[in-house]
C-alpha cells in the first residue's frame, strides 16, 4: 500500500513561528507514517517583486494528484490575491481534505490561534499591575489577520479601563525590527510610557531605537512583544512577551487533518497563550514635579 502524502503550503518555512509549527506537525505526521511534502519559498523581503515572483511560482509546481491531504498556512502568504487564488485552485482541482491555518476560509475548515485574548490580557496586566495609561501600539502588517486580532485586543482592554486610544499613535509596519525606526520618535515625542509591539522582532527594534534616543527601558518606557521567539530572552533588557505554543498548534493541526482523512468527528481544542514577564516592563512611576 502506498504511503499517504500530506502537502504543506507556506512561505518562509525557516522563520521561527513557521519552523515551530512544522516541528510539531512533522512529529505527529511521521509518527503516523505519513510522508510530508513542503512547498515554500524563502525570499524574506516583504512586498517586493522578487517575493511576489517566488510566491506566485512555487505553488504552480504542485501536482495535486500526488497528495492525499493539504495544509495551507495562509497567513504566511503576503502577495496580494495569492491566498484567494490558491484556495480556489485547490477547491476546483483537489478532492481530498484541506485544512487552513490561522485564517478563515470560504472553502475549507480552519484552525486558528487566539491573537486577541492574549493581547488583552497583556494590556490588562500593564494597566492593573504596572499602572500604565499612555500605552501605544506598533502593529505588524495592516491587512494581516494577526494584526487585526491583536489590535482588537488592545482596543478592548483600553476601552474597558476607560483609557483614550489615540489613533495617530496606533501605527502599522511589518513584522521586522526596521519598522521601529519609523514610529518610535513619534511615540516618544507624544509621551508614551509603554509600547506594545505586534511581535518580538518589532519589539527588538523598538528597544534599540529607544536607547539611541536616550530613553532607558524599562525605567523611562516599557516595551512588550508577542511570540516569545528565542532572542526575546537574550535582548537587553529581556523582553516581556506572549508565548504561543506554535509547535502545539502544529500537533493539533495534524490531529484535525488526520481526523478529516479518516472521517472522524473533530473535537474543539483551545490553546492558551502564556504571559512571559521579563525585565522590559517596570512598575510605572509618574515623574515628580519640581517645586
Amino acid at each position: 500500500m502506498a504511503r499517504k502524502r500530506i502537502g504543506v503550503l507556506l512561505a518562509q518555512a525557516d522563520e521561527t513561528t513557521q519552523n515551530h509549527f512544522m516541528q510539531g506537525f512533522l512529529q505527529e505526521a511521521f509518527a503516523s507514517d505519513y510522508d510530508v511534502l513542503i512547498f515554500s519559498m524563502y525570499v524574506k523581503y516583504q512586498q517586493t517583486n522578487l517575493r511576489e515572483l517566488g510566491e506566485s511560482n512555487i505553488y504552480e509546481l504542485i501536482n495535486y494528484d500526488m497528495l492525499d491531504a493539504i495544509v495551507i498556512l495562509l497567513d504566511t502568504l503576503q502577495t496580494t490575491g495569492l491566498s484567494d487564488s490558491i484556495q480556489k485552485k485547490i477547491h476546483d482541482k483537489f478532492d481530498g481534505p484541506v485544512l487552513v491555518i490561522d485564517q478563515k476560509s470560504p472553502y475549507f475548515p480552519s484552525v486558528m490561534n487566539d491573537h486577541c485574548t492574549p493581547i488583552r490580557r497583556l494590556i490588562d496586566h500593564l494597566i492593573e499591575v504596572h499602572h500604565y495609561k499612555d500605552i501605544v501600539f506598533l502593529n505588524g502588517r495592516e491587512a494581516h489577520i494577526h494584526s487585526i486580532e491583536r489590535l482588537r485586543g488592545y482596543k478592548e482592554s483600553m476601552k474597558a479601563h476607560g483609557l483614550e486610544i489615540n489613533e495617530d499613535l496606533t501605527a502599522y509596519g511589518y513584522y521586522v525590527a526596521d519598522s521601529a525606526k519609523y514610529h518610535v520618535p513619534t511615540f516618544l515625542g507624544a509621551g508614551a510610557t509603554a509600547i506594545i509591539c505586534g511581535n518580538d522582532l518589532i519589539a527588538s527594534g523598538v528597544i534599540t531605537e529607544c536607547k539611541l534616543r536616550g530613553f532607558r527601558v524599562p525605567e523611562d518606557i516599557s516595551v512588550v512583544g508577542f511570540d516569545d521567539i528565542p532572542i526575546s530572552s537574550m535582548l537587553e533588557p529581556p523582553l516581556t512577551t506572549i508565548r504561543q505554543e506554535r509547535s502545539e498548534l502544529g500537533k493539533c493541526a495534524y490531529v484535525i487533518l488526520n481526523s478529516l482523512v479518516h472521517h472522524i468527528p473533530i473535537c474543539r481544542t483551545q490553546l492558551r497563550a502564556a504571559l512571559i514577564e521579563r525585565e522590559s516592563t517596570a512598575r510605572y512611576q509618574a515623574p515628580v514635579k519640581k517645586a
